[in-house]
């Protein structure tokens, strides 16, 4: 078996939080036919209407899903990030009904569908895993949904920084709540339903609030607590503890 790249335990390790995995599991996706491809920032890994033929794993640099409308507004409505899979949904839906596109440069690892369909009709455990991941994505775009209708724009930048830290925590790409912000302003404001200007004026009021110190992207979280309850957040949602559930 050829080496492969280091995200690949990543994302065993992930899937492992989902749902357990025997080492006979953990083999088999390791042998998962795969053709890494390197992209730069602002390329497509996926588009809308495009037949799903591959499935990406992102092996390092950050990408966003989002939607046009009809008079080209985008709403960016999920962010990834190396070890997760950026289109797990349309391995059985067959087209894309969203596009993914790079944030920084990227490596990503393209599965063949088929492959992936295969191992998860022969292997329970892994196809509850891949299922239970997709599931979880799905309630982010909840929470995401709710963040942009009901909260108000201070409590939607704090909910989402909040979001990325525990996020990037668990995939070992921040620590003690400080991190780099891997959205631009712009595009954290089409995550978050705002104007740029908008966005750039809540950050500062975080800043002044003494809640989050701010360089550039480079973003600490000074309370958690209070920037929780700023944000309305509960991490419930990110089921950072599936696969200790689901062994109860």
């Amino acid at each position: 078996m050829p080496d492969l790249h280091p995200t690949w335990d990543v994302m065993l390790r992930r899937l492992e939080r989902r749902a357990p995995l025997a080492e006979a599991d953990r083999r088999a996706l390791r042998s998962l036919p795969h053709t890494d491809r390197r992209i730069g920032p602002g390329g497509h890994i996926v588009r809308d209407g495009d037949r799903a033929d591959t499935c990406a794993l992102l092996l390092s640099g950050f990408a966003y899903r989002y939607k046009l409308t009809g008079e080209g507004g985008r709403q960016i409505i999920s962010l990834h990030m190396a070890g997760e899979f950026v289109d797990l949904q349309h391995t059985f839906l067959g087209v894309a009904d969203t596009s993914v596109q790079t944030l920084t440069q990227a490596d990503a690892a393209f599965i063949p569908r088929t492959a992936l369909e295969e191992l998860s009709l022969a292997n329970p455990a892994i196809a509850k895993a891949l299922w239970i991941d997709t599931l979880i994505d799905a309630s982010i775009f909840r929470e995401w949904v709710v963040n942009v209708g009901r909260r108000d724009s201070r409590a939607r930048v704090a909910h989402i920084l909040c979001e990325f830290s525990l996020r990037l925590e668990a995939a070992g790409l921040a620590k003690d709540h400080v991190y780099e912000l891997p959205m631009t302003q712009e595009q954290l404001a089409d995550a978050v339903g705002l104007t740029s200007v908008h966005v750039n004026r809540v950050l500062k009021q975080l800043g002044d609030e003494g809640l989050i110190d701010r360089d550039r992207r480079s973003i600490r979280i000074v309370d958690w607590t209070r920037m929780r309850q700023v944000g309305d957040f509960n991490e419930r949602y990110l089921h950072h503890d599936a696969a200790a559930v689901a062994r109860s």
